[in-house]
């Protein structure tokens, strides 16, 4: 067995479908941003102690690779990929306000690396942030019609920073780091 293919050794790689891209594409560029997230947020899992968060994130992460099979998919082949929808969306923020019962939101910004689970999160969110970008101008160039990936990335990363309140807290902590220092 290989663990190499030589596919890429010329800077295209292949999509879901027909066809291959140059590895800078933007669809590309998304897939790698969405694959980055999923990393962050697997260093996180492994950082936390509490099982309802691990499980939360687990859970993510398979809802993440469902994602990037549609946005790794031809326009012609996405729908068959389709999977993220309205009820992925209504999952999080169930679980954002479960979870944003238990915290105090801080009336400024705060600066990660308070635990090493929190600093995960936050590193998580910021991935996120960069992919839902990455994604939106995919939907904007009409290559991407599931609405349903934007209103996805966007919840996630406001779970994930409740998630990193809650991982402060959890953690005894009284309040997180202030940006401010007055």
């Amino acid at each position: 067995m290989t663990f190499y293919t030589r596919n890429g050794d010329d800077g295209f790689t292949g999509l879901l479908g027909e066809g291959r891209v140059p590895k800078e594409e933007a669809r590309i560029e998304a897939l790698g941003t969405l694959d980055e997230a999923t990393a962050a947020l697997g260093l996180a899992r492994s950082l936390l102690q509490n099982e309802d968060i691990k499980q939360t994130i687990l859970q993510i992460q398979r809802d993440l690779y469902l994602l990037m099979a549609e946005v790794a998919a031809t326009p012609e082949n996405a729908a068959r990929f389709r999977q993220i929808n309205s009820a992925s969306v209504a999952w999080l923020e169930a679980r954002t306000d479960a979870f944003g019962q238990h915290i105090t939101l801080p009336g400024e910004f705060i600066l990660p690396g308070d635990t090493p689970a929190g600093a995960a999160l936050s590193l998580a969110r910021t991935i996120i942030r960069r992919a839902e970008r990455r994604v939106a101008a995919l939907f904007h160039q009409k290559a991407l019609e599931n609405d349903a990936l934007l209103r996805y990335l966007n919840r996630l990363s406001s779970l994930c920073f409740v998630l990193e309140l809650y991982a402060y807290q959890a953690s005894g902590l009284d309040k997180p780091t202030l940006a401010k220092t007055t």
